[in-house]
């Protein structure tokens, strides 16, 4: 079959997704921008365009920066509302993790769920044939036939980490332009082309809880109600009793920070007990480990074949996104189950985090850390 010109790019109002359409445009791609509005349905929608508009603003929401800047470029923009799938897929998992103690990447999921996944959508409702974003990454398909990810040519912007749960599907209709340059590089770009966004800050990670003051754990403590662990206890390993805790939402293992804690050497979370809720406090080496075990596989470059149950593989393993990443060798244990064996030791491995695989600068697959 062969594909047609026309992509759909998931347009933020950001600098990366701008660059993507105009980069596009010049390749000779017919281009439409399609902004995704996972916090409010198309009527909320409509009266917070009506707000801005009274106030003379067009450019503060995403929405209104995006049409901007595909007015800007000579094209079509359309908005699409999922923010039931947004809301299902991303925050519910979110305040479900660190309830149970764990601390969720919701960029894996946003990804893979919302933003390919109803692009891919909203591309096809519209005659497009492929989908871009602009995540610094590269598509490549192995010899083998299967897509995969591949780091970008910029180091330090590389997102790879968080790209791998995407499907064969989503990658085989996708394209990442940006993958080939420095952030540099695009906001000269953007100047040059005078995009509007070119002087725009990026997004964070857990983008929805920005704004919010008091971090993550207000966010959690808003969305979840009364179902928001007490303060608890801070303890050693051995049990000595250290003190009252917050809440077990405002902590991740490794965290030194904001513990209030006076022990003459300084204090590391290294566990947290939702059955108990209790936090545990040591010396920065125990944080050190050798091995962790990961769950909810999802396989990309290498396909569930090639790692049999009871296969095992040397790869370069990530457990967090700024990780640069470790050698280690990893066993298939069970189904749904990998272990990893470090070559060194590595700091915080942290439960609900993930861990993504690599061989040869691309993405094999990956799990979510148990």
């Amino acid at each position: 079959m062969t594909l047609n010109k026309k992509v759909a790019v998931g347009m933020s109002g950001g600098v990366d997704s701008s660059v993507t359409a105009y980069l596009l445009q010049q390749q000779g791609y017919e281009v439409i921008g399609v902004t995704m509005q996972v916090w409010h349905d198309e009527e909320e929608c409509r009266r917070l365009d009506r707000l801005a508009r009274e106030r003379g603003e067009t450019g503060e929401r995403d929405e209104l920066a995006a049409a901007g800047i595909c007015e800007y470029l000579g094209i079509p923009h359309y908005t699409v509302y999922y923010d039931d799938v947004f809301r299902r897929e991303v925050i519910s998992n979110f305040v479900e993790e660190y309830l149970r103690g764990r601390t969720p990447n919701p960029c894996v999921r946003c990804n893979r769920y919302v933003k390919w996944d109803m692009l891919l959508k909203a591309a096809r409702e519209h005659g497009a044939d492929w989908i871009a974003t602009g995540h610094y990454g590269r598509i490549l398909q192995l010899p083998g036939g299967r897509y995969t990810v591949s780091n970008a040519a910029s180091a330090k912007k590389d997102q790879t980490y968080v790209l791998y749960r995407l499907t064969q599907e989503q990658l085989s209709h996708a394209l990442m332009p940006l993958g080939e340059y420095e952030k540099t590089e695009i906001r000269r770009i953007a100047e040059e082309a005078g995009i509007p966004s070119a002087a725009q800050k990026d997004s964070q990670d857990a983008c929805f809880a920005e704004d919010i003051e008091g971090g993550y754990a207000a966010f959690i403590e808003q969305e979840a109600g009364g179902r928001v662990p007490p303060p608890g206890r801070f303890r050693t390993a051995d049990g000595q009793d250290l003190g009252e805790h917050r809440g077990i939402t405002h902590y991740t293992v490794g965290q030194r920070k904001h513990l209030g804690i006076s022990l003459g050497h300084r204090a590391v979370v290294t566990a947290i007990l939702p059955e108990t809720n209790e936090i545990i406090i040591g010396r920065d080496e125990d944080v050190y480990s050798r091995r962790l075990i990961c769950r909810d596989l999802a396989f990309m470059g290498l396909s569930e074949e090639e790692l049999p149950v009871g296969a095992s593989r040397e790869v370069l393993a990530r457990i967090r996104y700024g990780h640069p990443g470790t050698g280690a060798l990893i066993t298939r244990t069970g189904e749904d189950e990998l272990t990893l064996d470090f070559h060194e030791k590595v700091r915080a491995v942290t439960p609900g985090q993930s861990c993504v695989l690599y061989e040869n600068g691309y993405v094999l697959g990956g799990g979510i850390i148990a």
